[in-house]
């Protein structure tokens, strides 16, 4: 038999073999049979199996102390032994001695192996496909959590970035908000100083310090423990003007007489519709509020288009509109002579409008003290002061000439439930206002104390109107009219012109306190009476919009027409004919 030789590079894979077959604690069992072949290929290759022995526990001693093939190679001198030369100079310094033979050892028995610096020996594990796999797999697996981890990165940096940039937005907003209300309050500032007088007495002097300071004075640093903004209040200065003014118009009345300009019944009887004006917009038809300033005979209209149209009756042009809340207009009136007019709106504002000449207005304030829709306003008859009254359950008195809110009189019932309808007594010294809860209450201005309240109706109170003789009182409901006599603060009669599913929207007196009015899906007018006579309907108008609305009514002067207002837009005007004695028209 030829000799069998085997290359040096098997040398290292036989010693595993032999290494396996040594040792019982491996996985693999190698049986008797096959490790007596295998010395007999080492015997018949002429290899020395002792020999090889010795030389791979020479070789892989490393792998006994680290389990991996060393990086910085060095042999003992004394064993011939090959070992990594970090661990073999840290078990040195602990022991003293070989990890192997358990010979005493010293670093000078080490000898340093040159190897090639070119290419780094794998480790075993990577000397296998399946190693080589594992490896490619947490490498894998690595770079897909560094990529997990940099889009959790990003996504947090983007959210932070948004909201950045979401707080500079809103802080540019404030901004913006806070110089308009400094300029406004300056403007307003100059303005209160030239009204002001030089006297001001000294139980004033508060007042007209705030006065002078604007409609936004108290805001900033003047608030109370509750967290609710301080008013200078109703001065003694303003009660006296305002008892002056309820003494004169009393007086007044006593010696009043009917106009002999005032149209009579049969007049009233013969009304029909005379014009037909379409004053606001078609995609947002609707006219809500009403008034009429008889020295000029032009007419202001409040629309759910968010505009006040201002219509020249006798020449049936409209003169100017104001355009600048950004909901439906809910009120108007007109204040000093029309010189100016306020407006109230579901945006929760109030503004006031300065007239001009030329019959435009400019607004001149914008007032913001209500923190639900604005119902109604109503001005006192000084032409000084107003009132608005608000679905928040509160009602404010103002300066008319600086827009300062003097008070602000809030009803803590439960019963109230907002604000629908507010009116000024004809003397001014009592405040009639009506609620959504179906309740009427009067308010002593100069107290703004509640002084009586009356309860009857169903529904919201949709208006209500003072009689010119100061001692009567109509309110609107769900359920129809009302008349309340002032003086013994009852109910004395009831309307009831529809079904309990039409509500009447609007009630109104004339100026002389001969006729009542009253708007619903129809237009009736009454000849007013005294409390035990009979109130008898002399005339009823057909809703011709269509709409089974008439929101609004008013008598022009001498009662010699009247405006209707509804939710088709037009402004409706009917009385006689010009032939026939009615109203002129250029």
């Amino acid at each position: 038999m030829g000799c069998l030789t085997l290359g040096t590079g098997y040398h290292s894979s036989i010693f595993l073999i032999l290494q396996r077959a040594e040792d019982p604690a491996l996985d693999v069992k190698l049986t008797s049979d096959y490790v007596k072949a295998l010395l007999q290929v080492l015997e018949l290759a002429g290899i020395d199996a002792e020999s090889l022995w010795e030389q791979g526990r020479s070789f892989y001693s490393d792998l006994a102390v680290s389990g991996e093939v060393p990086e910085e190679p060095v042999v003992s001198k004394s064993s011939g032994l090959l070992f990594e030369k970090r661990l073999i100079e840290r078990h040195i310094s602990d022991y003293g001695k070989c990890p192997i033979t358990g010979e005493p050892l010293t670093m000078d028995d080490i000898v340093p192996i040159n190897s090639g610096k070119i290419v780094k020996p794998r480790p075993v594990q990577a000397a296998s496909i399946p190693g080589m796999l594992g490896m490619f797999q947490i490498e894998w697996d690595g770079l897909m959590l560094s990529n997990f981890a940099l889009e959790q990165q990003l996504h947090t940096a983007r959210q932070e970035l948004s909201h950045a940039l979401y707080q500079h937005d809103a802080a540019c907003r404030v901004i913006a908000r806070l110089k308009k209300e400094r300029d406004e309050a300056r403007a307003l500032l100059t303005q209160a100083e030239r009204q002001i007088p030089m006297s001001v007495s000294v139980p004033d002097a508060a007042n007209a310090a705030a006065l002078s300071n604007g409609k936004r004075a108290l805001e900033d640093d003047q608030m109370g423990p509750d967290g609710k903004r301080i008013r200078p209040g109703i001065s003694s200065s303003i009660i006296s003007e305002l008892t002056d003014c309820n003494a004169v118009l009393s007086q007044q009345r006593k010696k009043r007489q009917i106009p002999a300009t005032l149209a009579p019944i049969d007049a009233v009887e013969r009304y029909t519709q005379l014009t037909v004006n379409p004053l606001h917009r078609t995609n947002k038809p609707g006219i809500l509020s009403m008034d009429i300033l008889h020295s000029k005979d032009i007419i202001a209209t409040a629309g759910v288009d968010a505009n006040v149209v201002i219509f020249d009756r006798p020449s049936g042009q409209v003169v100017s509109t104001l355009s600048g809340h950004s909901k439906k207009v809910t009120s108007v009136k007109f204040a000093a002579e029309g010189e100016l007019v306020v407006t109230g709106s579901a945006d929760k504002t109030v503004r006031l409008w300065q007239g001009s000449e030329g019959g435009s207005f400019e607004c001149k304030h914008i007032l913001k003290d209500h923190t639900a829709e604005v119902q109604a306003v109503t001005v006192h008859a000084t032409n000084n002061y107003f009132v608005t009254a608000s679905f928040d359950s509160t009602w404010c008195f103002y300066d008319l000439a600086s827009g300062l809110c003097l008070t602000q009189v809030e009803d803590t019932s439960e019963a109230s439930e907002g604000y629908t309808s507010a009116a000024f007594h004809p003397d001014g010294l009592i405040l009639g206002t009506g609620t959504a809860g179906s309740i009427v209450k009067i308010w002593d201005v100069k107290s703004q104390a509640n002084v009586a309240r009356f309860d009857g109706h169903v529904g919201a109170i949709n208006a209500i109107s003072f009689s010119e003789n100061g001692y009567f009182l109509a309110t609107a409901a769900q359920d129809g009219v009302k008349l309340w006599d002032l003086r013994r603060l009852k109910n004395f009669r009831t309307f009831t012109p529809y079904d309990e599913n039409t509500p009447t929207q609007s009630v109104e007196f004339d100026h002389s306190g001969n006729y009542l009015a009253l708007g619903g899906s129809d237009i009736r007018v009454y000849q007013a009476a005294n409390v035990k006579s009979e109130w008898n309907c002399i005339k009823t108008f057909p809703d011709l919009s269509g709409t089974g609305k008439a929101t609004c009514v008013k008598f022009g002067p001498d009662a010699k027409y009247i405006a209707v207002g509804s939710m088709d837009r037009n402004l409706r005007i009917f009385g006689l004919p010009e032939e026939d004695g009615g109203p002129s028209e250029s």
